[in-house]
């Protein structure tokens, strides 16, 4: 599963701390040495570097491990004794809990992996060292672990706002919905995130489990990723692929994963698209709620792709038509591309962050711009005011005239993609 050895009789020294300290002054700067896939524990990787985008005391040499080693007893103090008003969520490979460390004050998250079988040590064992060498904006930062006997703890900065998960599905009344610019940003971002494991690692990390529910949020709503004990090292050399174990989430797995085990970076770009599609339409990848035929998203979503006048019937009915047409069209062509089912037919996540930073910094303002009109049989969550249906109507007219805009738009979308590759393609001649 992991692309680290899992623990054996030596485990407890390689967790020692000043095991860790003296490893450190073996590591070169920006190099990671010996990782292993977890299946193998003879064959090794070497000098996997990293050109960290990070700034401040992470970029130091002293800092390419800089997790701090905690007690049970002090975790435990700091969660208070993993009381249920502490908890915060339980995930694939353990329950998170609100702690504050007592030495310094700080707010964290205590993630207290399950005891239960080698997977959650493998999940442990991957997450410190990936954490603890990859550092960047939109990464979730590693405070420090525990190895307390049999007890496998992960602490990391705390995330005021929860996941996107949280944000996107099964509101309580009292919270809003996101807005349109607010979902731009979280998927520019997350995307940023994905780039930075693809192509500034090296080898690529694939990380495997890109999911609404491993997106956390920070107070302004900026997204970091989080969870990375699925993650893998990518291809090397003239391979094209890494074969695995297949693991991950029903309805983010890319179809030639699922069915072969050969992961690539443009499996993680796919799970991105079934993200994307959740922002845009609210619904989640997998929603056994939902009449026959549209419980899976992508199934779902891919005959409306084809049908410019049913895009609108894509857009999550909570944002209430406060949207831009033209945005819409830009975001819909970059998840269509996403989850194309051949592989090599996807974007590479370098092409994906420059179409939605682009559509991030557009900035739409709903005081200015009437909303768009709902389609036919959509839910509306608020009552029509009096005359609204004049309004639909009046701006239906005026959509109906900008149907070659919409269709530049759409053109736009897909003209970043192809610019963006020729770019590099050309830098990299110019460069040989």
């Amino acid at each position: 599963m992991g692309c680290f050895p899992c623990f054996d009789s030596r485990e407890e020294e390689k967790l020692n701390p000043q095991k860790v300290r003296a490893d450190r002054h073996q590591l070169q700067p920006s190099n990671i040495s010996r990782l292993s896939s977890g299946v193998d524990r003879i064959k090794t990787r070497n000098n996997v570097s990293l050109r960290r985008e990070s700034s401040g005391p992470k970029d130091s040499p002293d800092a390419q491990i800089a997790a701090q080693t905690f007690t049970f007893r002090e975790l435990a103090a700091a969660t208070n004794n993993f009381r249920p008003d502490c908890f915060l969520g339980e995930g694939g490979f353990g329950c998170v809990y609100r702690g504050r460390l007592l030495n310094t004050g700080q707010i964290v998250a205590v993630k207290q992996l399950d005891r239960n079988g080698l997977q959650g040590n493998r999940e442990f064992l991957v997450e410190v060292l990936m954490l603890s060498l990859l550092h960047h904006p939109n990464l979730v930062n590693l405070i420090g672990y525990c190895a307390d006997g049999d007890q496998r703890l992960l602490v990391y900065e705390f995330m005021s706002s929860g996941s996107l998960e949280d944000h996107l599905h099964d509101l309580p009344p009292d919270r809003e919905a996101l807005d349109w610019n607010t979902r731009m940003k979280i998927a520019a971002g997350a995307a940023k995130g994905l780039e930075f494991l693809h192509d500034k690692a090296n080898p690529p990390v694939i990380y495997r489990d890109f999911k609404s529910s491993n997106i956390l949020l920070d107070e302004g709503f900026e997204p970091k990723l989080s969870d990375f004990g699925l993650a893998k090292l990518g291809p090397t050399g003239d391979k094209s692929h890494v074969s695995t174990r297949v693991m991950g989430t029903y309805g983010y797995c890319a179809p030639e994963y699922a069915m072969t085990g050969q992961l690539t970076v443009k499996s993680d770009v796919y799970s991105f698209g079934v993200v994307f599609l959740e922002l845009i339409t609210g619904r989640k990848a997998i929603d056994s709620s939902q009449p026959h035929g549209q419980q899976n998203l992508v199934t779902w979503a891919r005959p409306l792709f084809n049908d410019r006048r049913k895009f609108t019937s894509l857009v999550d009915p909570r944002l209430e038509g406060r949207y831009p047409m033209r945005g819409l069209y830009q975001a819909l062509a970059v998840a269509s591309m996403c989850i194309q089912e051949q592989a090599a037919a996807r974007p590479l996540i370098g092409d994906v962050v420059t179409a939605l930073s682009y559509l991030a910094n557009q900035g739409y303002d709903p005081t200015t711009t009437a909303p768009v009109p709902a389609p036919s049989g959509a839910v509306h969550l608020k009552k029509e005011r009096n005359g609204r249906d004049m309004e639909e109507r009046e701006e239906s007219a005026r959509m109906l005239n900008r149907d070659a805009e919409r269709e530049r738009a759409v053109a736009e979308a897909k003209m970043w993609v192809e610019n963006r590759r020729q770019s590099a393609f050309d830098a990299n001649n110019a460069a040989a």
